[in-house]
Protein backbone atom coordinates (compact mmCIF):
# COMPACT_ATOMS: atom_id res chain seq x y z
CA UNK A 1 0.00 0.00 0.00
CA UNK A 2 1.36 3.67 -0.89
CA UNK A 3 1.69 6.02 2.08
CA UNK A 4 1.54 9.25 0.80
CA UNK A 5 4.29 11.63 2.09
CA UNK A 6 1.96 14.93 1.77
CA UNK A 7 -0.56 13.32 4.31
CA UNK A 8 -0.31 12.38 7.96
CA UNK A 9 -1.09 8.57 7.91
CA UNK A 10 -2.94 7.10 10.70
CA UNK A 11 -1.10 3.54 10.32
CA UNK A 12 2.33 4.72 9.31
CA UNK A 13 4.99 6.36 11.38
CA UNK A 14 7.67 6.58 8.19
CA UNK A 15 7.87 2.88 6.79
CA UNK A 16 6.75 1.43 10.19
CA UNK A 17 3.79 0.71 11.16
CA UNK A 18 2.53 3.26 14.40
CA UNK A 19 2.32 1.13 17.52
CA UNK A 20 -1.34 1.45 18.51
CA UNK A 21 -2.29 -0.13 14.60
CA UNK A 22 0.22 -3.38 15.36
CA UNK A 23 -2.42 -5.61 16.88
CA UNK A 24 -5.00 -4.63 14.45
CA UNK A 25 -2.89 -5.25 11.42
CA UNK A 26 -1.44 -8.12 12.16
CA UNK A 27 -4.91 -9.68 12.36
CA UNK A 28 -5.67 -8.43 9.23
CA UNK A 29 -2.33 -9.91 7.51
CA UNK A 30 -3.31 -13.68 9.30
CA UNK A 31 -6.67 -13.06 8.02
CA UNK A 32 -5.32 -13.27 4.61
CA UNK A 33 -7.34 -11.89 1.17
CA UNK A 34 -9.94 -14.67 0.84
CA UNK A 35 -11.04 -14.92 4.39
CA UNK A 36 -10.88 -10.70 4.42
CA UNK A 37 -13.14 -10.59 1.81
CA UNK A 38 -15.60 -13.18 3.33
CA UNK A 39 -16.01 -10.25 6.44
CA UNK A 40 -16.06 -7.72 4.42
CA UNK A 41 -19.02 -9.26 2.65
CA UNK A 42 -20.45 -10.41 6.16
CA UNK A 43 -20.55 -6.83 7.56
CA UNK A 44 -22.03 -5.44 4.75
CA UNK A 45 -24.72 -8.22 4.97
CA UNK A 46 -25.21 -7.34 8.52
CA UNK A 47 -25.66 -3.46 7.66
CA UNK A 48 -28.25 -4.57 5.23
CA UNK A 49 -30.25 -6.47 7.91
CA UNK A 50 -29.67 -4.33 10.72
CA UNK A 51 -31.32 -1.45 8.02
CA UNK A 52 -28.86 1.01 8.95
CA UNK A 53 -29.76 3.48 5.95
CA UNK A 54 -29.41 7.14 5.63
CA UNK A 55 -31.74 9.47 2.86
CA UNK A 56 -30.46 11.81 0.64
CA UNK A 57 -32.89 14.70 -0.21
CA UNK A 58 -32.85 15.80 -3.45
CA UNK A 59 -32.51 13.15 -5.83
CA UNK A 60 -34.45 11.05 -7.94
CA UNK A 61 -35.96 7.18 -7.14
CA UNK A 62 -35.18 5.97 -3.97
CA UNK A 63 -33.82 8.32 -1.12
CA UNK A 64 -32.39 5.19 1.05
CA UNK A 65 -28.32 4.40 0.89
CA UNK A 66 -26.60 1.89 2.92
CA UNK A 67 -23.50 3.60 4.15
CA UNK A 68 -20.20 2.86 3.29
CA UNK A 69 -18.78 0.68 6.52
CA UNK A 70 -14.76 0.03 6.20
CA UNK A 71 -13.17 -2.69 8.21
CA UNK A 72 -10.05 -1.23 9.13
CA UNK A 73 -10.47 0.77 12.42
CA UNK A 74 -9.42 4.23 12.88
CA UNK A 75 -6.73 4.00 16.06
CA UNK A 76 -6.09 6.28 18.69
CA UNK A 77 -3.69 5.72 21.71
CA UNK A 78 -5.02 6.63 25.09
CA UNK A 79 -2.67 10.05 25.41
CA UNK A 80 -3.79 11.15 21.89
CA UNK A 81 -7.35 10.62 22.89
CA UNK A 82 -7.04 12.91 26.71
CA UNK A 83 -5.53 15.44 25.07
CA UNK A 84 -8.22 15.33 22.44
CA UNK A 85 -11.27 14.68 25.80
CA UNK A 86 -10.00 17.59 27.32
CA UNK A 87 -9.79 19.90 24.41
CA UNK A 88 -14.04 18.93 23.65
CA UNK A 89 -14.89 18.96 27.31
CA UNK A 90 -13.57 22.84 27.02
CA UNK A 91 -15.08 23.74 23.92
CA UNK A 92 -18.92 22.36 25.85
CA UNK A 93 -18.23 24.31 28.51
CA UNK A 94 -17.59 27.67 26.46
CA UNK A 95 -19.98 27.36 24.30
CA UNK A 96 -22.65 26.59 26.86
CA UNK A 97 -21.62 29.77 28.97
CA UNK A 98 -21.63 31.56 25.28
CA UNK A 99 -25.24 30.70 25.21
CA UNK A 100 -26.29 31.59 28.50
CA UNK A 101 -24.73 34.63 28.24
CA UNK A 102 -25.98 35.96 25.12
CA UNK A 103 -29.59 35.39 26.05
CA UNK A 104 -28.95 37.07 29.23
CA UNK A 105 -26.90 39.95 29.53
CA UNK A 106 -24.45 39.24 26.37
CA UNK A 107 -21.38 40.63 28.48
CA UNK A 108 -19.08 38.57 25.72
CA UNK A 109 -20.92 41.09 23.18
CA UNK A 110 -20.53 44.13 25.66
CA UNK A 111 -16.77 43.64 26.15
CA UNK A 112 -16.26 44.01 22.62
CA UNK A 113 -14.75 40.35 21.88
CA UNK A 114 -17.75 39.04 19.37
CA UNK A 115 -19.71 41.57 17.16
CA UNK A 116 -23.30 41.93 18.21
CA UNK A 117 -24.18 41.76 14.54
CA UNK A 118 -23.35 38.62 14.54
CA UNK A 119 -25.22 37.18 17.46
CA UNK A 120 -28.37 39.24 17.53
CA UNK A 121 -28.92 39.50 13.72
CA UNK A 122 -27.99 35.56 13.27
CA UNK A 123 -30.83 33.45 11.91
CA UNK A 124 -30.38 31.04 14.34
CA UNK A 125 -30.72 33.61 17.12
CA UNK A 126 -34.34 32.96 18.94
CA UNK A 127 -35.57 35.76 20.77
CA UNK A 128 -38.18 33.87 22.23
CA UNK A 129 -35.48 31.93 24.52
CA UNK A 130 -34.40 35.18 26.19
CA UNK A 131 -34.32 35.27 29.76
CA UNK A 132 -35.51 31.62 30.24
CA UNK A 133 -33.12 29.82 32.54
CA UNK A 134 -33.30 26.21 31.54
CA UNK A 135 -32.08 23.65 34.27
CA UNK A 136 -28.30 23.99 35.21
CA UNK A 137 -27.88 27.08 32.67
CA UNK A 138 -27.33 23.96 29.41
CA UNK A 139 -28.42 24.87 26.51
CA UNK A 140 -26.76 22.51 24.48
CA UNK A 141 -26.67 18.94 25.77
CA UNK A 142 -25.34 17.02 23.18
CA UNK A 143 -22.28 19.00 21.65
CA UNK A 144 -20.78 16.86 18.66
CA UNK A 145 -17.62 18.50 17.47
CA UNK A 146 -15.91 17.77 14.00
CA UNK A 147 -12.07 17.38 14.35
CA UNK A 148 -9.59 16.90 11.50
CA UNK A 149 -5.80 15.50 11.92
CA UNK A 150 -2.80 17.28 10.07
CA UNK A 151 0.53 15.81 11.65
CA UNK A 152 1.10 13.03 14.79
CA UNK A 153 0.39 16.19 17.50
CA UNK A 154 -1.85 18.60 14.97
CA UNK A 155 -6.02 18.61 15.43
CA UNK A 156 -8.38 20.96 14.58
CA UNK A 157 -11.78 21.79 14.95
CA UNK A 158 -13.18 22.46 11.66
CA UNK A 159 -17.04 23.09 13.20
CA UNK A 160 -19.35 22.63 16.43
CA UNK A 161 -22.34 21.13 16.21
CA UNK A 162 -24.44 22.58 19.06
CA UNK A 163 -28.16 21.25 17.64
CA UNK A 164 -28.80 18.07 16.89
CA UNK A 165 -25.39 16.52 15.84
CA UNK A 166 -26.22 13.05 14.48
CA UNK A 167 -24.27 9.80 13.30
CA UNK A 168 -23.76 8.44 16.73
CA UNK A 169 -25.96 5.13 15.63
CA UNK A 170 -23.00 4.38 13.29
CA UNK A 171 -20.47 4.75 15.97
CA UNK A 172 -22.62 2.58 18.15
CA UNK A 173 -23.24 0.27 15.17
CA UNK A 174 -19.97 0.66 13.75
CA UNK A 175 -18.63 -1.27 16.90
CA UNK A 176 -21.43 -3.67 17.28
CA UNK A 177 -20.04 -5.50 13.72
CA UNK A 178 -16.42 -4.97 14.50
CA UNK A 179 -16.83 -6.85 17.53
CA UNK A 180 -19.02 -9.80 15.68
CA UNK A 181 -16.42 -9.34 12.89
CA UNK A 182 -13.12 -9.68 15.25
CA UNK A 183 -14.00 -10.88 18.85
CA UNK A 184 -10.43 -12.40 19.60
CA UNK A 185 -9.17 -8.65 19.05
CA UNK A 186 -11.40 -7.42 21.24
CA UNK A 187 -10.53 -9.93 23.74
CA UNK A 188 -6.65 -9.27 23.44
CA UNK A 189 -6.12 -5.21 22.80
CA UNK A 190 -7.72 -3.08 25.69
CA UNK A 191 -10.30 -0.87 23.16
CA UNK A 192 -12.35 1.46 25.32
CA UNK A 193 -16.04 0.33 25.15
CA UNK A 194 -18.66 3.00 23.44
CA UNK A 195 -21.79 0.74 24.47
CA UNK A 196 -22.26 2.99 27.11
CA UNK A 197 -23.27 5.76 25.83
CA UNK A 198 -26.87 5.41 25.49
CA UNK A 199 -26.88 5.38 29.08
CA UNK A 200 -24.72 8.40 29.76
CA UNK A 201 -27.17 9.95 27.16
CA UNK A 202 -30.33 9.11 29.31
CA UNK A 203 -28.59 10.14 32.23
CA UNK A 204 -27.90 13.53 30.89
CA UNK A 205 -31.51 13.82 30.26
CA UNK A 206 -32.68 13.15 33.12
CA UNK A 207 -29.92 15.30 35.05
CA UNK A 208 -31.73 17.85 33.54
CA UNK A 209 -35.18 17.88 34.03
CA UNK A 210 -36.75 20.83 35.44
CA UNK A 211 -37.02 21.87 38.75
CA UNK A 212 -41.31 20.80 38.42
CA UNK A 213 -40.37 17.20 37.68
CA UNK A 214 -41.64 14.89 39.88
CA UNK A 215 -39.79 11.38 40.74
CA UNK A 216 -37.77 9.50 37.94
CA UNK A 217 -38.23 11.82 34.93
CA UNK A 218 -40.16 10.92 31.80
CA UNK A 219 -38.14 11.57 28.52
CA UNK A 220 -38.90 11.32 25.29
CA UNK A 221 -37.34 11.56 21.73
CA UNK A 222 -39.61 13.58 19.17
CA UNK A 223 -39.04 12.76 15.71
CA UNK A 224 -40.33 14.59 12.34
CA UNK A 225 -40.98 10.75 11.04
CA UNK A 226 -40.19 8.30 8.86
CA UNK A 227 -39.07 10.39 6.17
CA UNK A 228 -36.55 12.11 8.08
CA UNK A 229 -32.96 11.53 7.21
CA UNK A 230 -32.29 9.92 10.67
CA UNK A 231 -35.07 8.60 11.43
CA UNK A 232 -33.45 5.27 12.25
CA UNK A 233 -30.84 6.83 14.46
CA UNK A 234 -34.13 8.70 16.08
CA UNK A 235 -35.73 5.26 16.90
CA UNK A 236 -32.03 3.06 17.65
CA UNK A 237 -31.62 5.98 20.15
CA UNK A 238 -35.18 5.20 21.72
CA UNK A 239 -34.57 1.71 22.03
CA UNK A 240 -31.21 1.31 23.18
CA UNK A 241 -32.20 3.91 26.20
CA UNK A 242 -35.68 2.67 26.41
CA UNK A 243 -37.68 5.46 26.26
CA UNK A 244 -40.48 6.29 23.71
CA UNK A 245 -39.95 7.74 20.35
CA UNK A 246 -42.63 10.05 19.60
CA UNK A 247 -44.14 12.95 17.40
CA UNK A 248 -45.69 15.76 17.15
CA UNK A 249 -49.37 14.74 17.12
CA UNK A 250 -48.33 12.10 19.91
CA UNK A 251 -47.99 15.04 22.40
CA UNK A 252 -50.20 17.79 23.68
CA UNK A 253 -50.42 20.67 26.29
CA UNK A 254 -52.08 20.88 29.21
CA UNK A 255 -52.20 23.80 31.55
CA UNK A 256 -48.31 24.22 32.49
CA UNK A 257 -47.18 20.69 31.31
CA UNK A 258 -46.74 18.46 28.26
CA UNK A 259 -48.37 15.17 28.10
CA UNK A 260 -47.74 11.67 25.64
CA UNK A 261 -50.87 9.83 24.78
CA UNK A 262 -50.60 6.47 25.58
CA UNK A 263 -52.89 3.48 25.72
CA UNK A 264 -53.38 4.01 29.83
CA UNK A 265 -53.91 7.55 29.09
CA UNK A 266 -52.06 10.68 29.19
CA UNK A 267 -47.98 10.49 30.48
CA UNK A 268 -46.37 13.76 31.80
CA UNK A 269 -43.22 14.49 29.97
CA UNK A 270 -40.56 16.02 31.69
CA UNK A 271 -37.87 15.99 29.04
CA UNK A 272 -37.73 15.88 25.37
CA UNK A 273 -34.85 15.02 23.44
CA UNK A 274 -36.27 17.13 20.07
CA UNK A 275 -34.35 15.89 16.74
CA UNK A 276 -36.34 18.86 14.64
CA UNK A 277 -35.40 22.10 14.06
CA UNK A 278 -35.99 25.53 15.95
CA UNK A 279 -38.30 26.20 13.53
CA UNK A 280 -41.12 22.97 13.68
CA UNK A 281 -41.30 22.86 17.19
CA UNK A 282 -44.58 25.10 18.30
CA UNK A 283 -46.69 26.29 14.80
CA UNK A 284 -47.75 29.17 18.08
CA UNK A 285 -44.94 30.48 18.86
CA UNK A 286 -42.61 29.65 15.03
CA UNK A 287 -43.80 28.37 11.88
CA UNK A 288 -47.63 28.39 12.23
CA UNK A 289 -47.80 25.64 9.50
CA UNK A 290 -45.80 23.12 11.33
CA UNK A 291 -47.38 20.16 11.82
CA UNK A 292 -44.51 18.18 13.55
CA UNK A 293 -44.20 20.44 16.39
CA UNK A 294 -46.48 20.62 19.94
CA UNK A 295 -49.03 23.75 19.57
CA UNK A 296 -47.84 26.04 23.20
CA UNK A 297 -44.60 23.72 23.94
CA UNK A 298 -42.31 26.89 23.97
CA UNK A 299 -44.98 28.17 26.50
CA UNK A 300 -44.56 25.53 29.07
CA UNK A 301 -40.65 25.36 28.25
CA UNK A 302 -40.81 29.43 29.39
CA UNK A 303 -42.73 28.39 32.67
CA UNK A 304 -40.21 25.66 33.93
CA UNK A 305 -42.58 22.71 33.08
CA UNK A 306 -40.47 20.77 30.77
CA UNK A 307 -36.78 20.85 29.33
CA UNK A 308 -36.25 21.12 25.54
CA UNK A 309 -33.15 19.38 24.63
CA UNK A 310 -31.20 21.15 23.30
CA UNK A 311 -32.58 24.46 24.18
CA UNK A 312 -33.80 26.37 21.06
CA UNK A 313 -31.53 29.16 19.53
CA UNK A 314 -28.76 26.32 20.60
CA UNK A 315 -27.83 27.02 16.80
CA UNK A 316 -25.95 30.53 17.49
CA UNK A 317 -22.94 29.02 19.14
CA UNK A 318 -22.38 26.82 16.21
CA UNK A 319 -23.07 29.09 13.34
CA UNK A 320 -19.41 28.58 11.11
CA UNK A 321 -18.74 32.83 11.40
CA UNK A 322 -19.44 32.52 15.18
CA UNK A 323 -16.83 29.24 15.17
CA UNK A 324 -14.01 31.41 14.23
CA UNK A 325 -14.47 33.35 18.05
CA UNK A 326 -14.62 30.07 20.14
CA UNK A 327 -10.99 30.49 21.76
CA UNK A 328 -12.40 33.59 22.81
CA UNK A 329 -14.99 32.08 24.63
CA UNK A 330 -12.80 29.59 25.91
CA UNK A 331 -10.78 32.54 27.31
CA UNK A 332 -13.66 34.83 27.80
CA UNK A 333 -16.05 32.37 30.30
CA UNK A 334 -13.19 30.23 31.84
CA UNK A 335 -10.20 31.97 31.90
CA UNK A 336 -7.96 29.36 29.93
CA UNK A 337 -6.15 29.14 27.06
CA UNK A 338 -7.67 26.76 24.39
CA UNK A 339 -6.41 22.91 24.42
CA UNK A 340 -7.89 22.44 20.20
CA UNK A 341 -7.11 24.85 17.58
CA UNK A 342 -9.25 26.22 15.11
CA UNK A 343 -8.82 26.26 11.61
CA UNK A 344 -7.41 29.77 10.29
CA UNK A 345 -10.61 31.37 9.26
CA UNK A 346 -11.64 34.04 6.98
CA UNK A 347 -15.08 35.55 7.27
CA UNK A 348 -15.83 36.94 3.89
CA UNK A 349 -17.87 39.83 5.39
CA UNK A 350 -15.23 42.18 6.14
CA UNK A 351 -13.59 43.70 3.52
CA UNK A 352 -9.85 42.29 4.02
CA UNK A 353 -10.84 38.97 4.08
CA UNK A 354 -13.53 39.83 1.34
CA UNK A 355 -10.52 40.78 -0.95
CA UNK A 356 -8.09 38.23 0.12
CA UNK A 357 -10.64 35.33 -0.57
CA UNK A 358 -11.59 36.57 -3.82
CA UNK A 359 -7.65 36.28 -4.91
CA UNK A 360 -7.50 33.12 -3.67
CA UNK A 361 -10.46 31.11 -4.40
CA UNK A 362 -8.75 28.07 -6.29
CA UNK A 363 -6.67 27.63 -3.40
CA UNK A 364 -9.34 27.94 -0.54
CA UNK A 365 -12.38 25.79 0.66
CA UNK A 366 -15.34 28.07 1.18
CA UNK A 367 -18.20 27.40 3.45
CA UNK A 368 -21.90 28.60 3.58
CA UNK A 369 -22.22 29.64 7.25
CA UNK A 370 -25.15 27.86 7.48
CA UNK A 371 -24.32 25.12 5.31
CA UNK A 372 -23.86 21.37 6.77
CA UNK A 373 -23.81 18.06 5.28
CA UNK A 374 -21.32 19.03 2.75
CA UNK A 375 -23.75 21.14 0.89
CA UNK A 376 -23.09 24.92 -0.12
CA UNK A 377 -19.32 24.32 -0.31
CA UNK A 378 -16.18 24.79 -2.66
CA UNK A 379 -12.76 22.89 -2.43
CA UNK A 380 -11.07 25.20 -4.36
CA UNK A 381 -8.48 22.68 -5.30
CA UNK A 382 -10.84 20.27 -6.74
CA UNK A 383 -12.71 22.75 -8.22
CA UNK A 384 -13.39 24.03 -12.15
CA UNK A 385 -12.57 27.04 -13.36
CA UNK A 386 -16.82 27.34 -14.15
CA UNK A 387 -17.54 26.24 -10.71
CA UNK A 388 -15.29 28.56 -8.55
CA UNK A 389 -16.76 31.47 -11.01
CA UNK A 390 -19.83 30.33 -9.62
CA UNK A 391 -18.73 30.49 -6.15
CA UNK A 392 -17.33 34.28 -6.72
CA UNK A 393 -21.09 35.34 -7.95
CA UNK A 394 -22.53 33.77 -5.07
CA UNK A 395 -20.07 35.92 -2.58
CA UNK A 396 -20.26 38.90 -3.70
CA UNK A 397 -23.93 39.02 -3.72
CA UNK A 398 -24.26 38.10 -0.03
CA UNK A 399 -19.91 37.91 1.24
CA UNK A 400 -21.34 37.42 5.19
CA UNK A 401 -23.30 34.14 4.35
CA UNK A 402 -19.78 32.78 3.64
CA UNK A 403 -16.61 32.07 5.25
CA UNK A 404 -13.16 30.50 3.58
CA UNK A 405 -10.54 28.21 5.16
CA UNK A 406 -6.69 27.11 3.93
CA UNK A 407 -7.55 23.45 2.44
CA UNK A 408 -6.10 21.47 5.18
CA UNK A 409 -4.02 18.02 4.45
CA UNK A 410 -6.02 16.34 6.40
CA UNK A 411 -4.72 13.00 7.64
CA UNK A 412 -5.74 9.46 5.47
CA UNK A 413 -6.30 6.33 7.11
CA UNK A 414 -5.90 2.76 5.43
CA UNK A 415 -9.26 1.82 4.03
CA UNK A 416 -10.49 -1.07 2.14
CA UNK A 417 -11.26 -0.42 -1.68
CA UNK A 418 -12.08 -2.12 -5.05
CA UNK A 419 -8.03 -2.11 -5.38
CA UNK A 420 -6.79 -3.21 -2.14
CA UNK A 421 -5.91 -1.14 1.05
CA UNK A 422 -5.20 2.69 -0.30
CA UNK A 423 -5.14 6.02 2.31
CA UNK A 424 -7.95 7.75 2.29
CA UNK A 425 -8.91 10.91 3.76
CA UNK A 426 -10.92 11.14 7.23
CA UNK A 427 -12.09 13.25 9.97
CA UNK A 428 -14.08 12.61 13.27
CA UNK A 429 -16.96 13.59 15.23
CA UNK A 430 -16.94 12.72 19.22
CA UNK A 431 -20.16 13.54 20.97
CA UNK A 432 -19.93 15.30 24.38
CA UNK A 433 -23.28 15.28 26.91
CA UNK A 434 -23.45 18.10 28.87
CA UNK A 435 -25.71 17.86 32.26
CA UNK A 436 -24.25 17.84 35.89
CA UNK A 437 -20.81 16.71 34.60
CA UNK A 438 -19.49 17.04 30.87
CA UNK A 439 -18.62 13.56 29.15
CA UNK A 440 -17.39 12.32 26.80
CA UNK A 441 -17.55 8.40 25.53
CA UNK A 442 -14.27 7.62 24.27
CA UNK A 443 -14.93 7.08 20.64
CA UNK A 444 -16.67 8.77 18.38
CA UNK A 445 -17.83 8.44 14.22
CA UNK A 446 -14.73 8.30 12.18
CA UNK A 447 -16.26 9.47 8.49
CA UNK A 448 -14.10 8.69 5.91
CA UNK A 449 -13.80 10.27 2.04
CA UNK A 450 -14.11 7.21 -0.33
CA UNK A 451 -12.86 8.51 -3.61
CA UNK A 452 -9.35 9.16 -4.00
CA UNK A 453 -8.03 12.21 -3.12
CA UNK A 454 -11.28 13.73 -1.95
CA UNK A 455 -11.38 15.70 0.95
CA UNK A 456 -15.25 15.95 1.34
CA UNK A 457 -16.52 12.53 4.29
CA UNK A 458 -19.76 13.28 3.95
CA UNK A 459 -22.57 10.61 3.87
CA UNK A 460 -24.74 12.36 1.62
CA UNK A 461 -21.28 13.31 -0.58
CA UNK A 462 -20.63 9.70 -0.93
CA UNK A 463 -18.67 9.23 2.34
CA UNK A 464 -18.40 6.34 4.55
CA UNK A 465 -17.52 5.08 8.00
CA UNK A 466 -15.53 3.51 10.24
CA UNK A 467 -14.84 1.91 14.00
CA UNK A 468 -12.91 4.58 16.22
CA UNK A 469 -10.89 2.47 18.81
CA UNK A 470 -8.94 4.23 21.99
CA UNK A 471 -6.12 1.65 22.76
CA UNK A 472 -3.77 1.90 25.38
CA UNK A 473 -0.31 3.41 25.02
Amino acid sequence: MSTKPDFFNEMFDGAEIRPAYTKVTKWFDDLGEEMLALKKAEAEALFRRIGITFAVYGEGGSTERLIPFDLMPRVFTRSEWDRLERGVKQRSRALNAFLWDVYHRGEIVRSGRIPGELVYRNEAYEPAVVGINPALNIYSHIVGTDLVRTGRDEFYVLEDNCRTPSGVSYMLENREIMMRMCPELFRSARIAPVDTYPDLLRRTLHEVAPAKCEGEPTAVILTPGAFNSAYYEHSFLADQMGIDLVEGQDLFVDGDFVYMRTTRGPQRVDVIYRRIDDAFLDPLCFRPDSMLGVPGLMNVYRSGGVQICSAPGAGVADDKAIYTYVPDMVRFYLGEEPILKNVPTWRCGEADAYKYVMEHLPELVVKEVHGSGGYGMLVGPASTKAQIAEFAELIKKNPSNYIAQPTLALSTSPTFVESGLAPRHVDLRPYCLVGKEVRLTPGGLTRVAMKEGSLVVNSSQGGGVKDTWIVAD
